[in-house]
């Protein structure tokens, strides 16, 4: 029997230097899309997926991260006695989202290095969501919520969300071998990080969605350094694929690299057009450019 997919690991440690001098004093997980910061919309999709439990893996000038999902009575108070019942029901919603916890990954070793400082949080043999915030994913169905199905039909196999890339920009991600497809989703047979594109596997890239199992820890602990001279993630997904299985499933959504400008000013321009408020305001700006 598969246990239900209760904790969700944000790795949110990074400086954000692409987006200085903006997160010299912010960290970019609290950089706003349309009204929310990036961080809030990644809880959001693990909250309507049945997930809990949240564990930020930061560095210790973040907590304003934690700050934000917090009870701020005194803005609450503020609020209600300017009659804006409206805006309390904003604020509101962000401290009923889940469980909130904090890790502190001390020095910046990679992405397999920052979900490894999270391992005390789960049992053996207990599975969990890694949620990159940075990949911003407009979906009707969330996301991670679609890796969760993928999860269930494979008896508790791991799941990495995929997209198809060109194949010229292959050396830009993680990719993946695979033995077999089914109608929504592959068996992995393996993962390659940033190959040249005469030597990938597929043109299947890896992004920031993983349903992933405890068993992981054993590799990450080992500190194995991959490329970038970075503990890499990628390399410990091959753990995986032998028990309790690997799968990769190309999500139904449309994603946005919010780890740089453009994706960042594309990703606002499309929850723009999708907010009734402002939407047709919006359509009109962009007509006249």
């Amino acid at each position: 029997m598969n246990h239900k997919i209760s904790k969700a690991i944000f790795p949110i440690a990074g400086l954000g230097t692409r987006f200085l001098p903006a997160t010299k004093s912010v960290p970019k997980e609290m950089i706003t899309i349309l009204d929310r910061p990036i961080i809030e919309w990644a809880v959001i999709e693990a909250a309507k997926s049945g997930i809990d439990e949240m564990i930020f893996v930061t560095s210790s000038r973040k907590n304003i991260v934690l700050e934000h999902f917090e009870k701020s009575e005194l803005l609450e108070f503020n609020l209600k006695k300017k009659n804006k019942l409206d805006k309390i029901k904003l604020i509101e919603t962000q401290n009923r989202l889940g469980k909130f916890s904090l890790v502190i990954q001390d020095e910046p070793k990679g992405l397999g290095h920052a979900v490894c400082c999270a391992s005390n949080f789960f049992d053996k043999d207990q599975s969990f969501a890694v949620i990159l915030p940075d990949d911003l994913i407009m979906s009707k169905t969330p996301a991670i919520k679609q890796l969760i199905e993928i999860y269930e039909k494979t008896n508790g196999g791991s799941v990495i969300g995929l997209e198809k890339v060109p194949i010229n920009k292959v050396s830009n991600y993680g990719v993946i071998e695979y033995k077999k497809k089914y109608k929504n989703f592959f068996t992995v047979s393996a993962v390659v990080e940033k190959p040249n594109k005469s030597e990938a596997p597929s043109n299947l890239s890896i992004v920031g969605r993983y349903i992933l199992n405890s068993k992981i820890f054993q590799f990450l602990k080992l500190g194995k350094k991959g490329f970038g001279n970075e503990i890499q993630l990628t390399d410990s997904l091959v753990s995986l694929i032998d028990s309790p299985g690997l799968f990769g499933t190309e999500f139904d959504g449309k994603r946005f690299d919010c780890g740089n400008k453009l994706g960042f000013i594309e990703a606002n321009i499309n929850f723009g057009i999708n907010d009734k408020e402002i939407n047709k305001h919006l359509r009109k700006i962009i007509k006249k450019l």
